[in-house]
Parts: C-alpha cells; structure tokens; sequence
C-alpha cells in the first residue's frame, strides 16, 4: 500500500477510535451536568491532537518498532550468529541463546526507563510519599522487574516450558511478599505491573517474542510468542515489593549503627 493512503488510512480509523469519546464526554456533560462543557474549543483542539499523535504512533510501530523486534530476533537467534555448535545442532540448546536472553533483559530496561507513565507515577509517588519514595528507585526497580520478567519469557519461548507454571509461581512469590513487606508499598507495586503495559514497552516486547517464536525451531507463534508482556507486567510487583523490603531493612540497619 501507498505510505501516504497508509497513513491517511490510520490517522481516519484513529479518528473514528476517538470521535466515540469525545461524544460520550460532551453529550454527559450537556444533558447529565446540565451545562455546556467549559473550553470546549481547547477541548476539541486537544482532540485534534490526540489523533495526530495517536495516529503518528501507530505508524512508528507499524514501520519501526515491530519490525526492529523481528529483525534483532531473526539476527539474534541465526544459526551463524549462534556459533559452530548451533549449526551442528538441528534443534540449538537454550544455552546457546544467551544473546536473547540479555537483549531481552537490555531492551526492557531501556524501555521501561522511557516509559511516560512510569515516570509520571514515580513523580507522584515521590510526592505524596514526601520524598520516602524515591523517583529513580522506584524506576529502577520496575525497570529491572520488566528487563528479569522479558528474559524469562524469551527462555520460557525457547524451552517451550507451559507459561502458566512461569505466571503461577510468580504469583505465588508476589503473595508471599505481600505478607512481609511495607504496607504503604503494596499497592504502588501493584500498580507498577499495568504501568509497564504502556506506549514503549508493550510494542517492542510483542513484537521480540513474535520474531524469537517464529525463528527458535519448533515453536508457534500463536502459542509461544504472546505472554511476554504477562511476564512484563508480573515481575515489576515482585521487585518494587523488594525494593519497600529493602528500603525498610536499610533504614533498620543504618538506625542500628547509630545506637
């Protein structure tokens, strides 16, 4: 298809994905409220905008980060780029795909650091905490939950292990620590986990577990290459959970070497 009629395509069903909003919100406001919807030209100006960049957005992914998931998990996972003992091999060991696994680790840290939400709730965090909260801490940790969870998912692809033990024993460690760790950040960790499923993340994660599913011998892209996102937005709750822990540990010892 044309790029131009392509695009001109996106930016009308982005529209069309929007209008219902925008209806919605200004027929509420008339006959719900009773009034006119106050600015309502900056309003529709700001939904103006929202399609363009909505429509922009789909366009990136559609021409720059799909394809550059799938392209770095072809190279990655190519028999020539594995090594001699991979071209012997009809089926490579897991080993052999060490390179996934830390692109994988690199690409979601990289990824969730330049998460918009995550840094807004981090600010917001940090703020109503009264500065207890820390807003690179509390990045850095999901950022690690999110770059420890992609790896996992793209050994869980390459093994072929069921993905629902991965998500049960998980969930089952995030109980676990709910029990011990600081109360006031137990739902801050929770919420990290849907913070991750954003803009940036979600389209490159998808798109590397597709590319890595379609390349690893034996595997379907169906039913191998979604579930990296789950992991994407588990192990964030573990390490944040881990980070209050620690926070409180810390403060515990430092007040411990002063008395």
């Amino acid at each position: 298809m044309d790029p131009i009629a392509s695009t001109a395509r996106i930016v009308l069903d982005s529209a069309r994905d929007v209008l219902p909003i925008a209806v919605f919100l200004f027929l509420f406001q008339r006959f719900v409220i009773g009034q006119s919807m106050p600015g309502g030209r900056r309003i529709i100006v700001g939904f103006v905008f929202v399609v363009v960049g909505l429509a922009c957005f789909l366009v990136g992914l559609e021409h720059a980060l799909f394809p550059l998931g799938r392209l770095m998990a072809k190279k990655l996972t190519d028999p020539a780029f594995l090594g001699t003992l991979a071209t012997q091999a009809a089926h490579p060991g897991w080993v052999q795909y060490y390179w996934i696994y830390l692109f994988a680790f690199a690409i979601g840290i990289s990824t969730t650091l330049a998460e918009p939400a995550l840094i807004a709730v981090s600010m917001k965090a940090n703020q109503v905490s009264g500065g207890a909260i820390g807003i690179w801490g509390l990045r850095v940790a999901v950022a690690i939950g999110v770059g420890v969870g992609v790896s996992l998912g793209c050994f869980r692809i390459v093994t072929g292990f069921p993905l629902h033990f991965f998500i049960a024993a998980g969930y089952v460690m995030v109980m676990i620590q709910t029990i011990f760790a600081p109360k006031v950040i137990v739902p801050l960790a929770y919420d990290s986990g849907g913070v991750t499923t954003s803009t940036v993340t979600v389209p490159l994660v998808t798109a590397l577990g597709l590319g890595l599913a379609e390349t690893v011998p034996g595997r379907s892209p169906l039913l191998d290459g979604f579930g990296l996102v789950a992991f994407a937005s588990l192990f964030p709750i573990i390490t944040v959970l881990a980070y209050g822990q620690i926070s409180v540990l810390w403060e515990r010892f430092t007040y411990a070497r002063q008395y």
